[in-house]
């Protein structure tokens, strides 16, 4: 189906959309913003930012530092070095890069939520960042950091800071997880509604859209009005933390694509596939255009991370699974503080073709590049890996969040740690903000 706004993408297509190769990787360059790195928050913000994660215990913690982070069940609970709540709020979790820079060259990425759900990120704060990494030193570079606020009450439900007149938005409010930047506006895709959300420059909020597909308004337990009476499947249909991971900006049509992390699910309940929507949005006529097109998720792989154009029609996403650590260090029985007890396995960076569809909705995969087995034969790895092998690198980290195109040979991709609560890189210290340069032409040559 083709129409104005959509001229070279969803021509049938023949070929299977799983067929692809797997390209090999260098790692060119490896910077990193350290874990523990905290900020000031506004001089106007509330008191209640100035110290944060209060919330996420079972009960209110004021007291800063007093309990230790640990990775959760899913991962052993192994301690992770860091203690809640922290003082001032955590430059953490990068979750998107945008593909339009700043006008000093420096790249928009976003901060996520905080610390993971509505329920225990009241007190932190929602901000993007322009930042540059600077490979030859290894340091990330954060050159402005833009808190969001809502001064004109554009979101139709009651936030955190409700009452305040600075009106700063915190991760109870909204799951901020993919950015792009079309001329003087911020777009982010938000997985609570899933909304999208349009700022200015600086942060002020413009406008909320809700998401329509198919004629109606796709929701998740996590959206306003929804309760604990609603149905599954037919009340609410997108999964939590299943929102917008991925929104790409299409050159030459200027369409926002938005990727949902999971599956919708289906009137029973279930997951409705193995794949993930993907549905266009026109920012010049705030309104989703109809199209859309479906991503098929290799095997073992659970959500995405990222997603972004390389050219009109190619794009690249990151798909994942949900573990994290070496493999090599993988517990043979009982969870342990000396081993990962669901390592890293699915970690991918997916180049597809968004011109070439086939009749059931399927992108087509053109290949792939495998973030656990990257080469560094010059040895620019700067944090050994526990587990890892001398002139291999990986990413072996649960969520890997951030991609782009640097050059005609090079991509960008970063990660979202998680703070406190991942370790992958080490066993017992919290994972650190990693962005790396890899070199990857014949993924990026590839039709």
């Amino acid at each position: 189906m083709m129409n104005r706004f959509f001229p070279l993408v969803l021509c049938l297509a023949a070929a299977p959309v799983v067929a692809q190769e797997t390209f090999p990787a260098t790692l060119a360059g490896h910077a990193y913003l350290p874990a523990l790195t905290l900020m000031a928050p506004p001089a106007d913000a509330p008191r209640d930012a100035l110290i944060s994660g209060k919330f996420t215990g079972p009960v209110r913690n004021d007291a800063p530092m007093s309990v230790p982070g640990n990775t959760g069940g899913l991962h052993g609970k192994r301690l992770t070095g860091l203690n809640l709540p922290f003082i001032g709020q955590p430059l953490q979790g990068f979750s998107g890069f945008a593909m339009n820079r700043a006008e000093d060259g420096s790249v928009y990425v976003l901060t996520d939520n905080g610390f993971g759900t509505k329920a225990n990120s009241p007190d932190t704060m929602l901000f993007f960042n322009s930042m540059a990494p600077d490979f030859e030193t290894g340091e990330v570079v954060v050159k402005e950091t833009v808190f969001l606020h809502d001064p004109d009450r554009k979101l139709p439900f009651r936030i955190s800071w409700d009452a305040t007149e600075s009106r700063y938005l915190t991760g109870a409010d909204l799951d901020l997880e993919s950015i792009q930047r079309v001329g003087d506006s911020i777009w982010i895709g938000d997985e609570f509604g899933p909304y999208l959300i349009e700022t200015t420059l600086d942060g002020r909020v413009k406008g909320i859209y809700p998401t329509m597909f198919e004629g109606n308004e796709l929701k998740g337990p996590d959206t306003a009005g929804i309760s604990a009476l609603s149905k599954i499947g037919e009340d609410w249909q997108v999964q939590r933390s299943g929102g917008y991971e991925g929104m790409a900006l299409q050159p030459g049509t200027d369409l926002l694509w938005a990727m949902m992390e999971k599956p919708l699910l289906a009137a029973d309940g279930k997951p409705e596939g193995a794949f993930l929507r993907v549905l266009a949005f026109d920012p010049a006529q705030h309104d989703w255009t109809g199209e859309n097109f479906k991503f098929k998720l290799a095997e073992g792989a659970t959500a995405i991370g990222d997603f972004n154009f390389i050219d009109e029609t190619r794009a690249l996403v990151i798909e994942r699974d949900n573990g994290e650590g070496e493999p090599s260090l993988k517990c043979t029985g009982e969870p342990a503080a000396d081993c990962f007890p669901l390592p890293a396995m699915v970690k991918h960076v997916v180049l597809i073709d968004t011109a070439s569809v086939d009749a059931d909705g399927f992108v087509r995969r053109i290949g792939q590049i495998d973030l656990m087995d990257i080469a560094d034969p010059d040895g620019k790895a700067r944090i050994e890996t526990d587990g890892g092998e001398v002139g291999r690198f990986s990413l072996p980290f649960f969520t890997i969040e951030d991609v782009m195109r640097v050059d005609d040979t090079h991509i960008m991709v970063a990660i979202d740690n998680n703070l406190p609560f991942s370790s992958g890189r080490k066993l017992n210290a919290a994972a650190d903000n990693e962005v790396v340069l890899l070199s990857v032409p014949e993924l990026l040559a590839a039709k």
